[in-house]
Formats: C-alpha cells, structure tokens, sequence
C-alpha cells in the first residue's frame, strides 16, 4: 500500500537511549500483557483507524523490534522501521556527527520519518501510555481540519509518588495552544500544584492546567520547518555540546510567527510515563488493570 493512499499515519518515537531508565525501555514488556507500552499505543491508534505505521528507532533495539513485536501487530498494518542514526545530517555539517555519541533529539527523530509521510500523521514517544481516546479525538479532528492538533493532559494526572515531575505546561486561548512553558520540579504542596518556572520562581499553576505529554497531529508542512529548524540549531551549536533539537520547540516557533494553529483536546484517560525503571512495576499494575478491569 503506498503512503499517499493512508487517510492518517502514526509515527512513534523510540529512538532515545533512555540513560536514566538504564537500558532501552522502549521494549521493555509490561507484566501481564505480554507487550509493551508501544504495542498498546499501536493497537489503539489501528481502532482508530491508523493505517500507517512509522516506527523511528535507535538500530540497537532492531533486531528486537523486528523478531518479536512486529508479529504481534495487526497483520493490516504497514509498518515501516527508521533508524534515527546521527550521521542522518545535511552534508556540510558532516564533521560535527563524528564527534556526537547522543541522539540529535525528538526534532530530528520526526525528520528521519519524512520520506514516508504523506498526509496527516499523530506523532508520540515510545514509553507514554496516552489512553484509546486520544488517538480517536485526533483521527476525528483530522476528518474536519486540516490545522495541528495536540491532546493535552491534566497536570494533577501526571505527578509521581517518587517526587517532583518536570512538565511543560500549556498556555490555551480559544482552545488553541499559544505556548509551552516548561515547569520543574512540579508538585502537591499542600493542595495547590506548586512548580518553578523556567527563571526559577516557585509559583503556583492552575488546578486545572493542561500538560504536554508529546502527543501530537501534524502534517507534512511540518517537515520543511523542521529541516530549516535543524539546520540552524547545527549552525548554532557545536559538538561539544550535548543540546537536543526538540520537537515541542519547532511547534512553538510556528506558533509565534502565526504560521500554524494548533487545536487542543483535553485527555479523556489517565497518561502513563516511565522515566525510571523502578516506575515500571508500578505502571505495568495500572495498565493490566485498564486493559483487563
């Protein structure tokens, strides 16, 4: 089947290392269901009528993804394997991938998927589980629009027993996103969601606060913003650094300069991350529970 015939494609990011998980947890199963976190996101984007699979991978994980999760995916599927390696880098920036051990970032993982994508596309990271409803509230805004979209997710969701959770937290205005701005260290303190800004004020954020949790609809547009993007941030930044180009920045970047409205839906199921592997028993209870409650 060709790529221009899918309606909407879904791209998944699960090229990072996961240095603080400690190993690649974008395979790692989840207790009780025999798959994992990615395989779920998968098969609720394939009910929402996702043809197109494009998975965005590091090559250490290939062989797995290859001998044991790509046969647990519905047969109708086209799955595609993209390696996001970091000599994938225009030309004349050569020299600086020799010296770069770490991926290039979520921007550049997007990038490494252009060829394939065709028409609209539901972009998410590998290791967050966002819910069946998610997919099917952008597989319907994408029948009606053709802007961007996001699902955003209630930040009292989102906290962690293990302490405070860095988010980036939405800034709404006609049910639009007008930016993000990236709290630390967010909370409950006695009540009230407390987090520090960007300048490092501790402030409240509103009860009712919606987070980024990288879920997101785009289109082709995208991609020459993104190749334009990735080219100054390498102009910008030597080897020597280990900054990341990211996605969420881009999507900004459009935003400011009114080139791209980006529609917001409010999650209708909890979000599910794992940054730590001691989080992941804890998440694989929650999810064996939602699948078989």
């Amino acid at each position: 089947m060709e790529s221009t015939k899918h309606a909407l494609s879904l791209v998944v990011l699960a090229g990072g290392l996961g240095s603080r998980f400690g190993g690649n947890k974008q395979i790692a199963e989840i207790t009780g269901l025999g798959c994992t976190i990615m395989e779920l996101s998968i098969h609720d984007s394939y009910a929402a009528g996702i043809t197109q699979v494009v998975l965005v991978i590091n090559q250490a994980v290939r062989a797995e993804i290859e001998n044991t999760i790509l046969p647990r995916l519905p047969a109708q599927l086209e799955v595609i394997l993209v390696e996001q390696r970091i000599d994938l880098i225009p030309k004349q920036f050569a020299e600086i991938a020799k010296h770069r051990t770490k991926p290039w970032g979520t921007g550049h993982a997007l990038l490494c998927a252009k060829e394939y994508i065709h028409n609209p596309a539901i972009v998410i990271t590998a290791d967050d589980y966002y819910g069946a409803t998610s997919f099917k509230l952008i597989s319907e805004h994408f029948k009606n629009q053709s802007n961007w979209a996001m699902v955003g997710y209630p930040i009292a969701d989102t906290l962690s027993a293990e302490g405070g959770v860095n988010r980036g937290v939405c800034q709404i205005q006609s049910e639009c996103l007008q930016g993000v701005v990236e709290y630390l260290n967010i909370k409950d303190e006695n009540g009230d969601l407390m987090g520090d800004t960007p300048t490092g004020i501790r402030e409240k954020i509103a009860d009712n606060a919606l987070g980024s949790m990288s879920f997101w609809g785009i289109t082709p547009t995208l991609f020459d913003s993104l190749e334009r993007g990735f080219a100054e941030f390498l102009q910008k930044h030597d080897s020597g650094v280990r900054k990341e180009y990211y996605l969420p920045d881009q999507i900004q970047k459009l935003i400011l300069t009114k080139k791209q409205k980006v529609s917001v839906y409010i999650a209708q199921e909890p979000w599910y991350g794992v940054t730590y592997k001691s989080e992941l028993q804890e998440v694989a209870e929650k999810l064996y529970e939602l699948r078989h409650g």
